[in-house]
């Protein structure tokens, strides 16, 4: 297959990173004597699928659908080489672009499914919904007069999202209201928050990040501004960097976010199949903290660009990492579209590495401080993410024993976070442990 200059996307986990990708296209005339017979031979296993194909058509006992026997028959391809190979539809492919883009023509509010109808969790700030009134709790029983009984919550969120000013009509069922109300909103351009910040006490700042799409660094920026200018200088005793069940996403913004807390040195680095392919990427100077101590908390649902975060950090010393084994997943995706609406193929490329050279392909970041939370009993079975080396044709280590399984509950009440706690507690002093704050000097990192 030819493959020009195109656009594709490196990634992580759920997300990717854009980059510009050019090749030449190759003439069998160029190719050596032995790579000619390995194409033929390759053209030759062609044949066999297009024998295998036409035979279905002809036999099977019902009219097969072309289109999707094809589509089946590349994701079989696919999803033979690891877990995170796959074919992407038109529809998935514009899916994923959306979710990387962390925006939207939509209404502003999140919401979850309940009794068969949208349940609002709650209306975002400043977007068409919460001006339009509203409220956390409603319940959406219908959408421009379809009933949502009997929809599916995407199927649901599907028809809420459309072109920016194009207007939609909820039918909503309050509490305390005996009539149904009827709201018309005008959808608007929703950002997805993937950065939220709060103040612990008067002392510390606390910054959740859930996912890493375009607008997480400038997220980051502003969290940190925020807080700075909350509680001063003086009175800020360091962050809290939780990274928890955050399932990763775009490469460039892992690395802009573990910029913001280092000085130099290598964030992180990808290699390929060739040596050639090999990428290093590293920090600017200016810590955006000011040196101020950070605690990361990772669990066994931080995987990928969250996993990229943490090493930077973590192999710097610039970091104490606390809670649970994290996920393992150590592999680069490429987006490459396929053009005239065909979708894109989502193919393994690369390895990642951490900045002391260490892959945590299916082993995951193990923390300083192992911090493991109080489960209900209701949930115990469920409480345990199995981790990248339990997938199905998973990449193998280069390295050490593969490890899996690890928890990735976090309780729903701050004062039960024993994670959380205890990294408030070490940031004031008010409890010790060997590994913070780190000893810099010991860093694994190359400097530069």
């Amino acid at each position: 297959m030819i493959r020009k200059t195109s656009l594709v996307l490196l990634g992580a986990a759920a997300g990717v990173a854009i980059t510009l990708a050019a090749t030449q296209p190759r003439s069998m005339a160029f190719l050596s004597a032995s790579a000619k017979a390995a194409a033929a031979d390759t053209y030759r296993q062609l044949n066999l699928f297009g024998d295998v194909f036409e035979r279905v058509r002809a036999d099977y006992v019902e009219k097969p659908d072309d289109a999707k026997l094809v589509e089946q028959a590349i994701n079989g391809m696919l999803n033979g080489l690891d877990p995170h190979s796959s074919y992407m539809d038109a529809k998935s492919f514009r899916d994923m672009q959306v979710q990387t883009r962390g925006e939207f023509g939509g209404l502003g509010i999140e919401v979850t499914m309940e009794d068969g109808l949208v349940k609002v969790v709650t209306p975002i700030d400043d977007t068409p919904a919460a001006k339009a009134g509203v409220m956390a709790n409603d319940v959406i029983t219908q959408l421009d007069g379809e009933q949502v009984q009997g929809l599916t919550l995407n199927q649901a969120v599907e028809k809420m999202r459309g072109p920016v000013n194009t207007k939609i009509k909820l039918t909503i069922m309050r509490k305390g209201q005996d009539k149904p109300i009827e709201v018309s909103i005008t959808r608007d351009v929703i950002r997805v928050r993937s950065v939220r910040s709060r103040v612990e006490g008067d002392d510390i700042g606390f910054i959740r990040i859930s996912q890493f799409n375009e607008q997480t660094s400038e997220g980051l920026k502003k969290a940190i501004t925020d807080i700075t200018t909350q509680l001063g200088k003086d009175k800020l005793k360091g962050y809290v960097l939780d990274l928890r069940n955050n399932p990763g996403g775009l490469l460039d913004q892992a690395i802009s976010v573990s910029d913001a807390f280092l000085e130099r040195g290598e964030i992180v680095s990808t290699r390929g199949r060739n040596a050639e392919e090999t990428q290093r990427y590293s920090a600017r100077a200016g810590d955006l903290t000011n040196g101020k101590p950070i605690i990361v908390l990772v669990n066994g649902g931080s995987a990928s660009a969250s996993e990229i975060v943490a090493g930077a950090l973590q192999d710097h010393k610039r970091a104490t990492i606390l809670g649970t084994r994290s996920f393992g997943k150590g592999s680069v995706q490429t987006i490459i579209p396929l053009g005239n609406n065909n979708g894109a193929l989502r193919l393994t490329t690369a390895r990642y590495y951490t900045p002391s050279g260490k892959s945590i392909q299916a082993k995951g970041i193990v923390p300083e401080i192992e911090v493991l939370q109080d489960v209900p009993d209701d949930l115990k079975s469920r409480s345990d993410t199995k981790g990248e080396a339990s997938l199905r044709g998973h990449l193998k280590t280069q390295e050490g024993e593969e490890q899996t399984g690890s928890q990735s509950y976090i309780p729903p009440d701050v004062k039960n976070d024993k994670a959380l706690n205890m990294a408030l507690e070490l940031l004031r002093g008010t409890k010790t442990n060997p590994a913070f704050p780190p000893n810099t000097k010991a860093a694994q990192a190359p400097q530069q």
